[in-house]
C-alpha cells in the first residue's frame, strides 16, 4: 500500500480569471483530464493553493505583470509550482520578457489554442518533480457502427 505522500494525483489548474470574460480554455483543459478550478480573485486561505499543480492568470493590465508575478511567488505555500500568464496577443515582446523575468513560467496569447497551453503545462511539469500528476486516459468514443 501506498503511503499518502506517494500516491500521483490528477493534474489540478487554478485558473485565474479577473478579466471575466469568458474563455474556452477551463473547459476544455477539463475536456483534456485536467481538474480546473476557474476563479476570478485570489483565494482568502493562504493554504488553498496547495491543492494545485499549476495556476494560469489571465492578466489584464501587462504593465503589472511584473509585480503581480512576483506577489504570487511570494504567497505562503506556492513554492515552485507552475505559473503561467495569459496575455493579449497584442502584447510586446520586451513585457512578455519582463513577465517571465520576474516570476511567470511561460506568457501566452490569451487566444492560443488549448493544446498549445496544456502542451507547455506538461512540459513544465516534468521538470518539477515534486509536483507529479497524472491525466487520465481520455475517454473512448464509441463508432457509430
Amino acid at each position: 500500500m501506498k503511503a499518502e505522500s506517494e500516491v500521483v494525483k490528477q493534474c489540478a489548474v487554478m485558473f485565474v480569471n479577473p478579466v471575466r470574460d469568458r474563455t474556452p480554455h477551463p473547459e476544455e483543459m477539463r475536456g483534456m483530464g485536467f481538474l480546473v478550478h476557474e476563479i476570478t480573485d485570489w483565494p482568502t486561505d493562504p493554504a488553498a493553493v496547495r491543492d494545485y499543480h499549476v495556476v494560469v492568470v489571465r492578466v489584464k493590465d501587462i504593465e503589472t505583470a511584473p509585480m503581480l508575478a512576483a506577489r504570487i511567488r511570494a504567497k505562503p505555500h506556492f513554492g515552485r509550482r507552475l505559473l503561467i500568464a495569459l496575455v493579449p496577443a497584442s502584447t510586446a515582446q520586451p513585457d512578455r520578457r519582463a513577465a517571465e523575468a520576474s516570476g511567470f513560467d511561460e506568457v501566452l496569447n490569451d487566444g492560443c489554442d488549448t493544446r498549445h497551453l496544456t502542451t507547455r503545462i506538461v512540459r513544465g511539469l516534468r521538470t518539477r518533480s515534486e509536483l507529479r500528476c497524472v491525466l487520465p486516459p481520455p475517454e473512448r468514443r464509441s463508432s457509430a457502427a
